[in-house]
């Protein structure tokens, strides 16, 4: 079934129940008739869209514990750029073990110093496409991390790598346990 005016058609297939509506016509074909039909053939999805929208935020939306862990991650990227010792000391766990995408291991210890001295020095780091899972008292999260470096004894440089994090909730407070980085 084909409905229209100049300039205008609407097609309207009734056995898949599509609807498709072009862009208004001129002014000079314009009627009240016209902008009934027109408002109420776009306004027809709206509730679908709507349901849509919030059904996709609610699925989206992060737990108070995953919001949690998000600002403990955050907190130790600051530290790194940083090189805040303080900070470095209380968001990890005295277990840390901490993995460079190169295979170099590290305890606590020997992370914060290395940061902290700039044999490892990150200028900026990006956070992209993180993901959080909570289980219990532990948390995984990876990321993709970009940023720039300018490590002692070294060009400045690009990190581009992908990192897996494991947290462990102490005392209340999200700890960083582990880290393994990979390149990509």
């Amino acid at each position: 079934m084909r409905i229209g005016y100049p300039n205008l058609l609407w097609t309207v297939d009734c056995r898949l129940s599509t609807f498709t509506t072009p862009t208004p016509p001129d002014a000079t074909y314009l009627n009240w008739n016209y902008l009934v039909k027109y408002l109420n053939n776009s306004m027809m999805y709206t509730p679908l869209i709507l349901t849509f929208l919030l059904f996709g935020a609610a699925v989206y939306a992060q737990t108070p514990e995953q919001n949690d862990v998000a600002a403990a991650v955050e907190k130790l990227r600051k530290a790194m750029v940083d090189a805040d010792k303080a900070a470095l000391d209380k968001i990890t766990a005295a277990e840390l073990s901490y993995g460079h995408s190169s295979g170099l291991m590290e305890d606590k210890a020997t992370f914060v110093e290395s940061l902290v001295s700039g044999k490892f020095d990150f200028v900026s780091i990006t956070l992209e496409d993180q993901t959080i899972q909570v289980v219990g008292d532990v948390a995984l999260v990876r990321h993709k991390l970009r940023g720039e470096t300018k490590d002692r004894d070294k060009p400045p440089g690009q990190a581009n790598i992908g990192v897996l994090t494991v947290w462990q909730k102490q005392k209340k407070e999200w700890k960083l346990l582990a880290r393994q980085a990979f390149k990509l």
